[in-house]
């Protein structure tokens, strides 16, 4: 057995330690700090029992069931399920469509709006809701500017509780955009152009191409988007968070930010470690579903 082993070590040796860092980085920084969180999550552990662990209790699942019986993270789990269903199809949609339009030029021109739309994804979420917060502005802002042309009413982006879900779920599209464009187009230039002359010979149009050939082709990549982007929104966080604080009563909480207000604000860490652990739940069976459904389409 021992000589197996080391023969399979000589074999492997060389991947193995190519792997070994990223691997040596993923145990230190995601699996292991998942198990302390359950752990952490049995307990009443706050501030106090951080400075001396002599102050930890054992909470048993009472963390668990307060937490169900909490309105506001129920109403989390209601804003983040908004923030999925309308946000994840507007991503997918979006920036397959920019992709397609960006694809079909060469010249200088659609490579600078690919530039363009990809630099929202590399700017810092604090510079984005500080020019957006300008944009929603009630009193001065651009996007009530335009309304006034049209005779329309001013609106209250950020203090209305339903147009303030949909003004984030706005901001985060538009920055999630350029990266996922970038990789429909590397689905895209990977197409073998003789599909297309094909189908040319049989005299399909422009549109029969793209629902025959580049929609159907262009499965695996919507299929990667569709799952980051789903695990994405389901942490939704940074845009509540520096744009709303979770307001206007609690309309913009998500799971991700009741979990840090209650960590880090509350210092109620064991309380908190439960509500994550809830959402890491979520987002495996989330996952798992979409890879069974994938599955089952491959094999149809």
């Amino acid at each position: 057995m021992m000589r197996q082993l080391v023969k399979e070590w000589d074999k492997y040796k060389y991947p193995y330690m190519f792997i070994a860092p990223a691997v040596l980085l993923l145990t230190m920084f995601s699996i292991i700090p998942i198990f302390i969180a359950l752990v952490i999550s049995f307990t009443d552990m706050d501030l106090v029992g951080l400075a001396d662990f002599s102050n930890i209790n054992s909470a048993g699942l009472s963390n668990y069931f307060e937490l169900f019986k909490d309105p506001l993270f129920l109403k989390s789990i209601f804003n983040t399920s908004i923030y999925v269903v309308i946000g994840v199809p507007l991503v997918v949609i979006f920036s397959m469509a920019v992709a397609l339009l960006l694809n079909y030029g060469t010249s200088r021109l659609f490579t600078t709006f690919r530039v363009v739309y990809y630099m929202p994804s590399i700017t810092n979420i604090v510079a984005v809701a500080v020019v957006w917060g300008y944009l929603y502005n009630s009193r001065y802002g651009l996007f009530n500017y335009v309304l006034s042309w049209f005779g329309l009413p001013a609106q209250q982006w950020l203090q209305d509780p339903m147009l303030a879900k949909l003004s984030l779920i706005a901001m985060a599209v538009w920055k999630a955009l350029g990266l996922n464009m970038i990789i429909f187009l590397a689905a895209l230039q990977g197409i073998p152009r003789s599909y297309y002359e094909a189908a040319e010979i049989d005299g399909a149009t422009g549109w029969k191409k793209l629902v025959h050939i580049t929609v159907p082709l262009l499965s695996f990549a919507t299929f990667f988007v569709t799952i980051t982007t789903l695990i994405g929104w389901i942490q939704f966080f940074e845009e509540p968070l520096v744009m709303t604080k979770g307001g206007p009563l609690n309309a913009t909480m998500s799971m991700a930010l009741f979990i840090y207000n209650n960590g880090f604000k509350l210092s109620n860490f064991g309380y908190a470690a439960s509500g994550s652990f809830i959402l890491f739940i979520i987002i495996i069976l989330v996952t798992i579903v979409q890879f069974v459904m994938k599955k089952k389409e491959v094999e149809y």
